[in-house]
């Protein structure tokens, strides 16, 4: 499983809790509760989280059918909805359902979040960055860390260089091991010249996540821009060994480093 459907998986599966059994995140009053219908919602929801988790997403849409049958509106099935179809790349029924998620729970943190994700890698960086906000909004969002990071990885393909950097900002001063934006803004800060600030950034990095070839790639230049030949070579060692394929090698084979 993937970074990105494991974090999926957990803030989905925490709106189904808070669904079922708590305040809403949505309106502040309870939802759901011993009725049948939403239990057993609630039930196939869970079900159609851990094939997803798998991988398995024919499985998983079979559950979430089961899940509206059950219960048309309990929100947090149409959010799971929307990320098995994103993964099978079923762009028109993923966006569909993130917004029907929306339309029964319009402040649900977890179904703003991921749909403000799908619209930033789906070419709509500005509404996906209205999403994220509504999602940070509400007081009962576990993680709008990680909405502060999405938000400025979207102003990057904006090159909204200066609200990328307020938001990774945002996002490490609520989490300062928000691996995303430690990396992102250790870019920003290498572009803008802070070079032992961008090695600072990306060390913290390094302790939390396995490399990338972006981290990699960014480490390499650090070290070529301190005129740390041994250290580069290193990193360049690696991204070759590690990512071949990549961009980022690419680049490295080609001599362009900025």
């Amino acid at each position: 499983m993937s970074a990105w459907r494991a974090a999926a998986l957990a803030l989905l599966l925490a709106g189904c809790a808070a669904q079922s059994t708590a305040p809403s995140t949505d309106t502040g009053t309870m939802t759901g509760g011993p009725t049948e219908p939403r239990n057993r919602a609630r039930v196939h929801t869970d079900l159609a989280a851990a094939y997803y988790e798998r991988g398995a997403m024919g499985v998983a849409l079979q559950e979430l059918r089961a899940a509206t049958e059950a219960d048309a509106s309990y929100a947090p099935a149409y959010g799971l909805y929307g990320l098995v179809y994103q993964e099978l790349k079923e762009n028109a029924f993923a966006q569909d359902n993130f917004e029907r998620g929306l339309r029964l729970a319009p402040n649900d943190p977890e179904i703003n979040h991921y749909y403000g994700r799908f619209l930033c890698q789906n070419g709509q960086p500005q509404e996906g960055i209205k999403h994220f906000m509504q999602a940070v909004k509400n007081p009962l969002y576990q993680a709008p860390w990680r909405s502060y990071s999405a938000a400025g990885v979207c102003s990057l393909q904006q090159n909204n260089v200066k609200d990328a950097e307020n938001f990774f900002q945002l996002a490490l001063k609520l989490d300062p091991d928000e691996p995303a934006s430690l990396l992102k803004l250790g870019e920003i800060r290498y572009r803008q010249g802070q070079i032992d600030d961008a090695r600072k950034l990306l060390a913290r990095h390094n302790k939390l996540v396995s490399p990338s070839a972006e981290s990699l790639w960014l480490a390499l230049r650090i070290e070529r821009r301190l005129g740390e030949r041994v250290a580069e070579q290193s990193y360049a060692n690696q991204l070759r060994r590690r990512f071949p394929g990549s961009p980022e090698y690419q680049a490295l084979q080609r001599g362009q480093y900025d």
